[in-house]
């Protein structure tokens, strides 16, 4: 091929596909910093692409768990927020029974009854009331799943036969009786929050985790794309004028045939 052609520039062309490489390579970076991701489609890379959608997915299942197991908590706390309240309701009945078996005139016997029966009142009253979203511990077989994973696996709360804090009789050793029932229960309750505690821990550890996972695979380095942006730029700046060199080469050769 003629060195000296107006036919075809071999030159122009060699630098237009340089220009155009680097104006390519320049989307590319200038994507990267208006995004902040060197993986933002799949056409950047599909298997990270891939990866990451799914993992993205798995992100969302797990707010799921997690708003899941702060439900149970919180199910949790009010039961045992109630129980407080009947096991000092009982301790003060113990002491109101023994009393009442002692004897003592009518109008005594009578105000101590009173008082007994005030605060089974107040027992029965606060775990009535002991609901959260429509859920009671405290009620006859509530016992409710808690979702502890994205597969699906659940955790119970709850006991099917609670106890509902009741002595049997005005007598110390019913009361004491009905303690023991209530505190067994209070005491398995408060087994399952330090469980839900532990799950929650550990499914936020997760998410952190699955979070910082995606980041590593699509996030871009934006100090290297911002080093990178500059040297592009001064690139296609010097391929522009390569372009424009490579152009006026023609007008050098009408310049041989002027007299």
């Amino acid at each position: 091929m003629a060195s000296n052609s107006i036919n075809v520039n071999v030159g122009a062309m060699v630098a237009l596909q340089n220009l155009n490489a680097s104006n390519k390579m320049l989307d590319v970076t200038q994507n990267r910093v208006s995004t902040g991701m060197k993986v933002s489609s799949a056409k950047d890379n599909g298997a990270i692409f891939a990866i990451a959608t799914n993992q993205r997915a798995e992100m969302g299942a797990l707010n799921s768990v997690m708003q899941s197991q702060q439900r149970g908590q919180s199910i949790v706390d009010v039961a045992l927020a109630a129980g407080d309240t009947v096991v000092a309701a009982l301790t003060e009945m113990k002491a109101l029974a023994v009393a009442i078996e002692a004897g003592g005139s009518s109008a005594t016997a009578t105000a101590l009854q009173n008082d007994y029966d005030a605060l089974q009142t107040e027992i029965d009253s606060a775990l009535a009331g002991a609901n959260f979203d429509g859920v009671n511990l405290w009620t006859d077989g509530a016992v409710t799943g808690v979702i502890t994973d994205t597969s699906g696996g659940t955790f119970s709360i709850g006991i099917a036969a609670a106890s509902d804090g009741t002595p049997t009789a005005t007598t110390a050793a019913a009361v004491q009786t009905a303690i023991d029932a209530f505190t067994a229960d209070l005491a398995t309750m408060g087994t399952q929050s330090k469980s839900l505690d532990r799950q929650v821990t550990f499914t936020s550890k997760l998410q952190d985790a699955v979070e910082a996972g995606i980041g590593n695979l699509v996030d871009a380095d934006l100090a290297k794309e911002s080093a990178r942006l500059t040297a592009l730029q001064t690139k296609q700046q010097l391929g522009v004028q390569a372009l424009s060199i490579a152009n006026s080469a023609s007008s050098i050769l009408v310049s041989l045939f002027r007299s």
